[in-house]
């Protein structure tokens, strides 16, 4: 089959995507529905974004090429089944960021980025037409836990009810330490789930005020200990050995000695 004769780069794609959808296309592409692509959507967002942590330019282009291709895909299935099509799509962004950003294109004044925030989250209250006072009103349910958490931590920061540095947060963080430990000890799970979410809580928002985001950090830190378990698994394995078959004193030995190598 032919591809579309389209030059420009984005209607080729829709070109391409539409062909890839019609009677005579592609089976697989075909069948697919919104809820079908929900995971591919959301995998190609996280291989992005590992593509942007490890600054990796060329991966990154062809890492947004394939999100590009999501939005393309749910905007042709869309707009077969009458409901919107991709020029909508990109209408409503342009037009929304036009909206929303006045002190660029019309006449409000905002000094800093702060200022540019509070702007938009009240243009966008407006907008939505909330019926309630709450500032946490419209943060998804269905965001990350860690990430809603930030975001809901952030909306009660505008209303003033924060802490004024990270240093009373850590001693919240001290304090829900312990109070996890005397659950611990009672044997109540319910309690030890309770605290445990609460520490959670309280560590994004210490990172948070420590001027760090907090899907980061741990992403990091999850890397750092996924380097270090494999470091120790090669090194088991050099000697011949197997590394979950190792006392446990073993691997920590090895762990140990994988943490005090070169990262």
């Amino acid at each position: 089959m032919d591809l579309p004769a389209v030059t420009d780069a984005l209607p080729r794609l829709r070109e391409i995507v539409a062909t890839l959808r019609a009677p005579e296309g592609c089976p697989w592409d075909r069948e697919q529905t919104h809820t079908s692509l929900r995971g591919n959507l959301l995998e190609e967002a996280y291989e992005t974004i590992e593509a942007i942590d490890r600054e990796d330019y060329p991966h990154l282009a062809e890492e947004l090429g394939d999100l590009l291709l999501q939005v393309v895909l749910h905007s042709q299935i869309a707009e077969e089944a009458g409901r919107f099509n991709f020029d909508e799509v990109a209408r409503g962004i342009s037009d929304k960021l036009v909206r929303r950003h006045p002190h660029v294109f019309g006449e409000s004044q905002v000094g800093d980025t702060a200022g540019v925030l509070r702007q938009w989250d009240e243009i966008k209250r407006r907008e939505r037409g909330y019926t309630t006072e709450s500032l946490l009103e419209g943060v998804s349910v269905a965001l990350p836990a860690l990430l809603r958490a930030q975001k809901i931590q952030k909306r009660a920061a505008q209303a003033g009810f924060d802490w004024p540095d990270p240093t009373p947060v850590l001693a919240k963080v001290r304090e829900e330490t312990e109070e996890l430990a005397e659950a611990l000890a009672a044997g109540k799970s319910d309690a030890v789930a309770e605290e445990i979410g609460d520490l959670l809580f309280t560590a994004v928002n210490l990172a948070r005020k420590a001027g760090l985001d907090a899907e980061v950090t741990l992403a990091r830190a999850t890397a750092k200990f996924a380097h270090r378990f494999q470091a120790a698994e090669r090194a088991a394995n050099e000697r011949g050995d197997q590394f979950s078959a190792l006392s446990l004193g073993e691997q920590e030995a090895l762990w140990q000695a994988a943490k005090n190598g070169p990262t």
